[in-house]
């Protein structure tokens, strides 16, 4: 939590509004000890509230500005209707989730329950945001600049996906040198095909909003979203492989469930099982190809171990299509499992079940 802070700040990210929830409250914490807004100018407030919290990042981002937010679990449910603006608008933010066990305020605790807010949309209508999943504490320094970058690049809200192990956790850390924020004038020439930065006498005024009252015209922006979705699908999948070349079987985990799956595949490996471990670092769009090759090759099963009910197991099971078995195993309610739970729930499910 706290070097989401640090790389915010070294991004040149313009402008932090927040409100504290646990367990992310360090984020805002460590802005506040570290004052930028005396060394970069960056803006860091503290919101009423979750709602203002987002549609100041609204505000901020409809103006070209690098905005961002952080909360966890029930405050990204109140952000939802705002990320859908956003979405609408196509303008680009930062947001960060870091995850505790539900439903309801449920505890402090990690979870991966989120998954389906996150990845099927986050609010009402046909939307997605891009998803980055973390699972350690580089990753989610390197993933506020990553977030930023897609999120401008395809002009779409991004999402850091973490949970309250990743957040937690301590590690080192390389920081990123630090980098200019962009100056009012750079974004009025960067932006200007779309942010509210006035009108002048070479530059035309652009109206920020998410309303289109003729359905002909709403279905064109909706088409025109759908074909970004499948620019993003075909482009920017990213995720990391362990021992699947000649993997069997595959697990198929992110954030701090693939640490402990990557013990579950050592430990495999000692016991002349092989058993690969796929990690998705993009949520959305969701690595559906390189399951789906996996699947070809011959794989036998694929598990899907998360900190839920099972959600991410869905898009597994799209993506082998039937080509193999797929199965779920997870703990709930702030629950972590160990590596060995999840070799046992291996060897149940898929290995002696035959």
């Amino acid at each position: 939590n706290e070097v989401i802070a640090h790389a915010a700040i070294r991004y040149g990210c313009d402008g932090y509004f927040g409100y504290p929830i646990t367990p992310q409250s360090e984020v805002m914490e460590t802005l506040m000890e570290l004052k930028p807004w005396e060394t970069t100018g960056m803006t860091v407030l503290q919101a009423e509230s979750e709602i203002s919290s987002i549609n100041m990042v609204y505000g901020g981002a409809a103006t070209g500005k690098r905005v961002m937010t952080s909360s966890s679990s029930p405050g990204i449910s109140l952000m939802s209707e705002g990320m859908s603006y956003l979405a609408g608008a196509e303008l680009p933010c930062l947001v960060v989730n870091c995850q505790r066990g539900g439903p309801g305020l449920g505890t402090i605790q990690p979870s991966q329950g989120d998954y389906f807010q996150a990845c099927k949309g986050g609010g009402h209508g046909d939307f997605h945001m891009i998803v980055l999943a973390p699972n350690s504490v580089q990753e989610m320094h390197d993933f506020v600049a990553d977030g930023f970058d897609l999120a401008f690049k395809y002009r779409n809200p991004a999402m850091i996906l973490a949970d309250g192990a990743i957040g937690q956790m301590m590690e080192k850390v390389v920081l990123a040198p630090q980098r200019p924020r962009h100056t009012n004038e750079e974004i009025a020439e960067e932006c200007k095909a779309w942010a509210a930065c006035g009108k002048s006498a070479d530059r035309e005024r652009n109206v920020v909003t998410s309303l289109e009252l003729k359905s002909e015209v709403m279905e064109q922006i909706n088409l025109r979203l759908q074909a970004k979705y499948k620019a993003l699908e075909e482009n920017e999948v990213r995720y990391e492989t362990i021992d699947c070349d000649d993997a069997d079987y595959v697990i198929v985990a992110f954030g701090s469930s693939a640490r402990i799956c990557s013990a579950t595949v050592e430990m495999a490996r000692a016991e002349g099982l092989k058993v690969g471990l796929l990690r998705p670092i993009t949520l959305y769009p969701f690595p559906k190809k390189a399951i789906a090759d996996l699947a070809k090759r011959g794989v036998k099963g694929f598990l899907s171990a998360e900190l839920n009910a099972g959600q991410m197991v869905e898009d597994v099971r799209l993506a082998v299509n039937g080509t193999a078995p797929v199965a779920h195993y997870g703990r709930q309610g702030g629950m972590m499992f160990a590596p060995d739970e999840v070799l046992n729930a291996l060897k149940e499910k898929l290995i002696n079940n035959k």
